[in-house]
């Protein structure tokens, strides 16, 4: 029995070419809130499609804002 070929996912290779940026909030103390907000952008699958989902969260509480 052959097995399938398939191209296979390159998630964990970095591109040699692409921009790195920095991580900003290395040795930073978030100590109060609203001192630091993050954003995500990411899709949720529904019946017909799907939908983008668009939270604002404050990193100190963890509370979604918006």
């Amino acid at each position: 029995m052959a097995d399938s070929v398939y191209c296979k996912p390159r998630t964990s290779r970095p591109d040699p070419i692409a921009l790195k940026y920095p991580y900003l909030l290395t040795g930073f103390q978030i100590t109060r809130p609203n001192q630091v907000w993050s954003i995500d952008i990411t899709y949720v699958p529904m019946c017909d499609g799907f939908m983008y989902l668009c939270p604002i969260i404050n990193v100190y509480s963890r509370y979604v804002v918006g």
